[in-house]
């Protein structure tokens, strides 16, 4: 967790200086990218929520949400991390959403996707994604790999807004 923190501090320092908001959407990070952002002090004054939506069934479980939402789209896509940050951003009213898929390993998912891939989503002021391979099957490496890439695009968006 400690090679995250310098990225979330920049992030909190920044949305709690702007007084805006955020809320996290991930899947393959597996929440890594939200405890990075709760472990700034002061978190409270812009982290509004975020989820570990790993399944259909969970994002199923938001209020408001059907089937409908995945028209056309899968997951570990870039359309897929767009639907979840905008989702999420939506359902908790923040100023920013992030949203990550992907295939932590040590096999790849259900879609095809190799180990070591996940697409990620920032969406607020402006909208950035990335696409993440890294070449490798170590679940741990993969997850922390993802919340930094997710960390650094959403300081970037911050940045560039």
């Amino acid at each position: 967790m400690r090679e995250l923190m310098p990225l979330a501090e920049k992030i909190g320092a920044a949305l709690k200086a702007r007084k805006e908001t955020i809320a996290v959407a991930e899947s393959s990070a597996g929440g890594l990218v939200s405890a990075a952002l709760l472990a700034v002090p002061g978190a409270s004054a812009y982290f509004i929520g975020g989820g570990v939506f790993y399944t259909r069934q969970s994002i199923l479980a938001l209020k408001d949400t059907r089937e409908d939402l995945f028209s056309g789209i899968r997951g570990g896509t870039e359309a897929w991390a767009r639907m979840m940050a905008r989702t999420l951003r939506g359902r908790c009213g923040a100023d920013w959403g992030v949203g990550e898929s992907g295939a932590a390993g040590p096999t790849g998912n259900r879609y095809g996707d190799p180990a070591g891939h996940a697409c990620i989503v920032v969406t607020g002021r402006v909208e950035r994604s990335i696409a993440l391979d890294t070449g490798s099957n170590d679940r741990i490496v993969n997850m922390y790999a993802f919340a930094g890439a997710a960390l650094k695009l959403l300081a970037e968006s911050l940045e560039n807004r």
